[in-house]
């Protein structure tokens, strides 16, 4: 090779790259730009006033990505973690920059909805009354008295939830003693599921009161997050049953509203943030200004109701049937159906 073509960068017989050759300036200049066009993702370490003891505390309190920090309230994250409220507020300011939590257009929330699934009932017209099934983030409170179906309904959602995905992961908090895993296996065997399996998929926990409750639903995130389970379906069965027996009196009634409007901020955080469906029974009570049509009531006021994206009270029917009324929804018009609860799963009439 002459010291000619050397100059040229003819390094092409040989194999051997010269530096500062033609060629070698060609492969850098495309390289470059793909390097620098791709965001580093943030991370907890990167937040102002987060070193690694702070990082620690914070993972330990469950906040274990930005987007949790992002969507924290800082005396929340002062109680959690321990840190001043001037370096939560810090904190959760740069993570919501960070993400770019503003407006979106209406075109972007229609994409994100794709994402929402629908978990059958197995009901073809109690799936028509809420568009198509059960779905994900969203809370579906339903609320009647004792033996109109709420907690079978519980049941079919912890083993319907698996239909599609078998890997598909359902939490029942029971607040009442009421999940029966001999019930479970009865529907998965009418789904046409591995019983063994699908309880496997069902992590049960029970709540000895208030406190334990609302604890309980603070650890799901650390479930997904954590030990990377599929989580589809929450269910608390039911929500308000410790809050009426500790909270007795017109005197405490401000306090427990506060702490049932706690829970189900978090509740909500968890089906918003996790694309996970929140079923949620309730307890109803008589109204005794009602002189006129059905008393019938759910317990926790206006608080359970503003938090709930759609209500469905449950009533008995005639000969054995089962009316679920819907009587809200952001996107879905007032109606109700009759179905049947049997062995198998729900049936219509």
């Amino acid at each position: 090779m002459t010291t000619e073509s050397a100059k040229k960068g003819d390094s092409v017989d040989t194999g051997v790259m010269i530096p500062g050759s033609i060629l070698d300036e060609e492969v850098s200049v495309t390289k470059m730009p793909k390097e620098e066009s791709k965001e580093k993702e943030i991370e907890i370490y990167d937040l102002p006033g987060v070193g690694a003891a702070t990082a620690e505390k914070l993972k330990e309190a469950g906040y274990d990505n930005v987007m949790s920090i992002a969507v924290a309230s800082p005396g929340k994250m002062v109680d959690d973690a321990g840190v001043s409220e001037a370096v939560g507020r810090k904190m959760i300011q740069a993570a919501r920059d960070s993400l770019k939590m503003g407006f979106l257009s209406g075109i972007e929330v229609l994409e994100r909805r794709a994402k929402v699934l629908k978990i059958s009932t197995g009901s073809k017209a109690f799936n028509e009354l809420l568009g198509g099934g059960f779905e994900t983030g969203s809370i579906v409170e339903c609320f009647g008295e004792f033996g109109s179906g709420k907690t079978q309904i519980g049941h079919l959602l912890a083993v319907n939830c698996q239909k599609d995905d078998p890997d598909s992961v359902a939490i029942y908090i029971d607040t009442e003693n009421t999940f029966r895993p001999e019930r479970i296996k009865q529907l998965a065997e009418g789904a046409g599921l591995d019983p063994d399996k699908v309880l496997k998929n069902i992590k049960v926990a029970k709540a000895y009161n208030s406190d334990h409750q609302m604890l309980l639903a603070e650890k799901v995130p650390e479930l997904i997050t954590r030990e990377g389970l599929k989580v589809k379906v929450v269910i608390v069965d039911s929500l308000t049953a410790h809050f009426r027996a500790e909270f007795i009196g017109r005197g405490t009634l401000a306090e427990r509203q506060q702490k049932i409007n706690r829970h189900m901020h978090t509740l909500l955080r968890i089906a918003d943030l996790h694309n996970t469906c929140v079923f949620v029974s309730n307890q109803v009570q008589a109204d005794p200004a009602q002189f006129f049509g059905d008393p019938t009531k759910a317990v926790g006021g206006h608080i359970v109701a503003h938090a709930s994206t759609f209500r469905i009270y449950l009533r008995k029917g005639k000969k054995g049937s089962r009316v679920a009324k819907l009587i809200d929804a952001p996107n879905l018009p007032d109606g109700e159906c009759n179905f049947m609860v049997e062995t198998e799963g729900l049936r219509d009439l």
